[in-house]
């Protein structure tokens, strides 16, 4: 069960370090944005035990960096305060639009 933190603010830290990975293609032309902030992050659940589930809308069907976000993800959400477990779900790229 969650402990000492509602579900709100625990979303609110998830979108906060998932904003922290930075996508490379963004760093490559000079403007550097957070997952969140590039609007990659389309949902995040928590259910009752802490488990985590992410998910990314990817900005091409060809995103090779679908791996690097998953790793950096977990890496980063497993270390918060009533994370049990973490997943994310990838769609398949054919929707995002800068006006995200």
């Amino acid at each position: 069960m969650l402990e000492n933190m509602d579900r709100s603010t625990l979303s609110l830290l998830i979108r906060s370090e998932l904003d922290a990975i930075k996508d490379p293609c963004s760093l490559a032309s000079g403007v550097p944005l957070g997952l969140d902030e590039m609007g990659l992050v389309d949902d995040v659940t928590i259910d009752d035990h802490g488990a985590v589930e992410v998910k990314l809308r990817l900005t091409s069907p060809f995103c090779h960096m679908i791996g690097f976000f998953t790793t950096e993800a977990k890496r980063r959400l497993s270390s918060l305060p009533g994370v049990r477990s973490v997943s994310l779900i990838a769609d398949n790229g054919l929707d995002w639009s800068p006006s995200r």
